[in-house]
Parts: structure tokens; sequence; C-alpha cells
């Protein structure tokens, strides 16, 4: 008997899956306590998985939340986990949070962003920076990487744009190889496309360094006011979200990279 696999099945999306992990189906049996030949039964379809199956796989898969929900569906199941806007009223604690410790993390910048890097709330730091930018790029919805990288945008400004552009890139193609995300990869495709801009033809005073100074991690180094502060950048999401608009949040805050970044920041807030 022949089986007929269909390739937007739950089989297949699991197999995908599996593949992307680079995982054979005898691993991907071991880490959830199956066996190779189900786990070769379900891609095939010759054995319709359970739910609390698909569920245990795509947790061992690491498979994004919103992609879980399409494993689901494609598997006769209702969706499992919910996708509310963030001004629902069931997100009103998170919201609460986020301005919070937007607020709390000032002088320093910090933003918030979905999964395609469009911005859902920054603080006034990050405002700071922004400062001149032509209004086109700033119309909401405003995308972090459009903003950094355009012409018109940041880029010119960076005083490393080489290294750092490259670090976004290289950030970008890797959230695309986790997660199938069709409006990550158009943003994607819109920036590598962006031409590298002019340096800006200002004075700039450097602010002195160490000669080298001893950077812990690659530091963005942008000109803001007639002077270079540098900033390294960490990235938070949420341990264990059961919303999908929660799983794609994610929390870049900008710590100063050199004391004089500090002092400058600090000056400013008073």
């Amino acid at each position: 008997m022949t089986t007929v696999v269909s390739d937007t099945g739950v089989g297949p999306l699991l197999r995908g899956w599996r593949e992307r992990r680079r995982l054979s189906q005898l691993e991907l049996a071991l880490r959830a306590d199956s066996s190779a030949r189900h786990i070769s039964f379900v891609e095939t379809g010759r054995s319709r998985p359970s739910e609390e199956m698909i569920l245990r796989l795509a947790e061992h898969l690491d498979v994004p939340v919103r992609d879980r929900n399409a494993l689901l569906l494609a598997a006769g199941y209702a969706p499992r986990y919910a996708e509310s806007t963030l001004d629902a009223p069931e997100l009103e604690t998170l919201r609460d949070g986020l301005a919070r410790l937007l607020q709390g993390y000032e002088p320093y910048p910090a933003v918030v962003v979905d999964g395609s890097y469009t911005v859902v709330a920054a603080n006034r730091a990050i405002l700071m920076l922004l400062d001149g930018l032509p209004e086109h790029l700033l119309t909401p919805p405003m995308n972090v990487m459009r903003i950094t990288l355009h012409p018109e945008g940041l880029a010119p400004r960076i005083r490393n744009l080489p290294e750092w552009r490259g670090h976004l890139l290289a950030q970008m193609e890797r959230q695309i190889a986790y997660a199938r995300s069709d409006a990550l990869r158009a943003v994607y495709e819109e920036v590598t496309a962006y031409p590298l801009p002019e340096p800006s033809g200002g004075r700039v005073e450097e602010i002195p360094d160490p000669e080298p100074y001893p950077y812990f991690a690659l530091p963005l180094r942008i000109e803001h006011d007639g002077r270079v502060l540098s900033f390294v950048s960490s990235i938070s999401t949420f341990n264990t979200p059961m919303d999908v608009t929660v799983a794609e949040l994610a929390i870049e805050t900008m710590l100063p990279a050199d004391p004089a970044t500090v002092e400058y920041l600090r000056s400013l807030s008073g």
C-alpha cells in the first residue's frame, strides 16, 4: 500500500523542523521518550500524533509558539496558545511592567520590539539618539533595523558601521533560521539592499579612550551631538510564554561601553 504524504500535513511540518534542527529521527525519539519507528510513522502520515505528542516534539525541536499552533492545526487540533493584541486588557500587567522597566533603565537607551523588529515601546534615551532623523523613518510603525541601517537613518552616524551592520544582519539570519517568519525575511531583504551611506561630514569630538579600550563586546559607536558614544547591546525575552504576541517580544537595552558615555548620559539626566 502506498502512503500519500501531504506537504501541508503535520508530518512533513515536523520533519521540516527536525531537519532544520539537524536531528535524526533516533535523536528526536530519545529526547521525546518515543521510538524512531513512531517518529517515522508520524512524519510519513502513517500515524496521527496526539496533541500531547505534537507539543512534546515541538518542545524538543524548540519550535516557536506561533508555529506550535500551526502544527496543532495541521493535525486537526485547536491552537493551544492565544495571540492577544498588545492593547488587550489581559496584557495590562505586561504593558505596565514594560513601561516601568524602560523608564527605570534611563538615562540609558532601551526599546521593546516584536518579532520583525517593529518598535512596540521605547524610553526617552532612545528618542534622544533618533533626534534629527527624517519623518518617514519615525512614522509608526517604526522598525529598528530600518532606522539603524537606512542611509538616511542612523547608519551615517555609526562610526563602526561595517562591523555593526554585519552583527545585525547575522543576528537576523539566525532568527530567520530559527523561526520561519515571512515578515522578518522581508525586513532582512529590504535592509540588506540599502546602499552604504557616505560618512557624515560634520566635526565630531572624539571622547578620549585608553589605547586600546578594553571593550567586552562589540560596541555600537555612534555620533551624537558632536561626540561619539559607545554602547553594547543586551536582548531579553520572556521565559516560557503562553501567548504568541508575548513570545515574540524582545527587550533590547543599550549598556554604556565606556566611562565617558556613562558620564555624558548621566549629565543629560541632571
